[in-house]
């Protein structure tokens, strides 16, 4: 099979270094200059990817990495070409995030209490009136979201002062589960399984620290099914009418009210493609087809937890745009991997240089993710960690306590609360209480 990749930087380069080894034929289009490419000496890329779609015709793939260029998709697909990553519908669930929670509603979903404002200066002047503690998001995602923990907005509002221009939304903040749902559509329903994840966005073990990217997950093909029917399937008709093929992920906050939806991803996620990677026995190219082709429904899976480690080096979670390729960090490994394992090390902002050494991007310190699978969550850590401590590099963090939170307490809270049920071989399995479903406010999932 033909794939072309596009994207502003490889983004997801770790796929296409998988297509590669699969067999398949890759090509990728990356929109930053060649010296600040990530991947460079790992993969080829091409200069105009429009002059290669005779290249990759109908039959091939077309794969775009980011939500911003559904329009570009949408077109493509009406001249049929079989195109995977979303469309505009999807960009603007993601983006615009005043528009995701009007969609919630309008399925019938009870939303966070939230509003959207043009300018920082705006939300200021409403969170001055109404003191709270709030959620701050952006909707061209130019920032990392900051979750305040002062009862009046104070630290919230020091935010909003130091804010770029642009929308802002402030949301209320929740105490409960922060929990994500998500699963592949092809264009007119979902592929099954949806999966369960927890992400762990803080810089610090403890869940201290400012608020990153993401530094790890949790995840699970098992146990997701109550969640996704009462919440992301109910998005699938919206997602059919405009033909979307591509990976969708809710994320949601549980409480006793139930599940309320956050906002959206509609694109393959970082390190979340990575932590699915390692629970998809078949590889990116068979489920890649069966998203393009439609009507296969399902697709294998690995049962039990994956846990995925997002290894950095400073500056990460900041950029250093002044960096140059000669202030780049060498990474080596104790044993090196190969054959199947692989597919459990997933490369980021990383290159080769003439002498096959790996160097580590100095601007963005973003170097690899790791991931572990295993039938109990302590299992799938030891796999992990196993795994970054084989990883040498100067000044290399990563937290060892992806999945601690899940055990400490949010299992238990969410399984109590009738939202998860642990995979058939873990022995935490429980049945949830009978009384703990239908709770008011929660219809009958849509049929997708």
């Amino acid at each position: 099979m033909r794939v072309l990749a596009i994207g502003p930087r490889a983004y997801l380069g770790d796929i296409y270094l998988s297509l590669l080894r699969e067999g398949h034929e890759v090509r990728v289009h990356a929109e930053d200059p060649p010296e600040e490419r990530a991947f460079a000496g790992l993969l080829d890329t091409v200069e105009d990817w429009r002059a290669e779609l005779p290249w990759v015709g109908r039959d091939g793939i077309i794969l775009f990495e980011r939500a911003n260029r559904g329009e570009i998709q949408d077109a493509l697909r009406a001249e049929g070409h079989r195109v995977i990553g979303g469309g505009a519908f999807g960009d603007r669930l993601e983006n615009d995030r005043a528009f995701g929670q009007a969609i919630l509603r309008e399925v019938g979903l009870p939303v966070a209490e939230s509003r959207g404002f043009d300018s920082p200066d705006a939300a200021l002047a409403w969170l001055r009136a109404n003191p709270s503690r709030q959620v701050l998001k952006f909707d061209d995602s130019r920032a990392n979201t900051f979750v305040g923990e002062h009862p009046r907005g104070l630290d919230v509002a020091f935010m909003l002062r130091r804010a770029s221009p642009g929308r802002v939304l402030l949301q209320e903040r929740i105490e409960g589960v922060e929990v994500g749902v998500g699963a592949y559509f092809d264009g007119t329903r979902f592929l099954r399984p949806a999966c369960i994840d927890f992400e762990h966005k803080r810089f610090f073990p403890g869940e201290m620290g400012e608020m990153t990217g993401e530094m790890g997950t949790l995840a699970s093909y098992e146990g997701a099914d109550t969640l996704f029917e009462a919440t992301l399937n109910r998005v699938a008709p919206h997602l059919a009418r405009a033909g979307h093929v591509g990976y969708v992920n809710l994320n949601l906050m549980v409480d006793e009210r139930g599940p309320l939806p956050l906002e959206f991803t509609c694109r393959f996620g970082n390190p979340g493609f990575a932590v699915l990677a390692a629970m998809q026995p078949d590889g990116w190219g068979d489920l890649f087809a069966r998203m393009a082709e439609g009507g296969h429904r399902t697709f294998r899976t690995t049962p039990g937890w994956s846990v995925a480690i997002v290894l950095t080096v400073p500056p990460f979670p900041h950029v250093d745009a002044a960096a140059t390729p000669s202030d780049d960090i060498p990474l080596f490994y104790l044993d090196e991997p190969r054959g199947e394992d692989l597919r459990f090390h997933h490369p980021v902002d990383m290159r080769r240089d003439a002498d096959g050494q790996l160097l580590i991007r100095r601007r963005s310190g973003h170097a690899m993710i790791v991931t572990g699978i295993g039938p109990t969550v302590r299992a799938a850590q030891a796999e992990a960690a196993r795994r970054a401590r084989n990883v040498v590099a100067p000044e290399l963090r990563w937290r060892a306590d992806i999945g601690e939170r899940f055990l400490a307490g949010e299992r238990d809270r969410l399984q109590s609360l009738g939202w998860f049920n642990a995979p058939a071989n873990d022995p935490a399995r429980q049945s949830p209480p009978p009384h703990s479903r239908g709770r008011v406010g929660w219809g009958r999932p849509a049929a997708s």
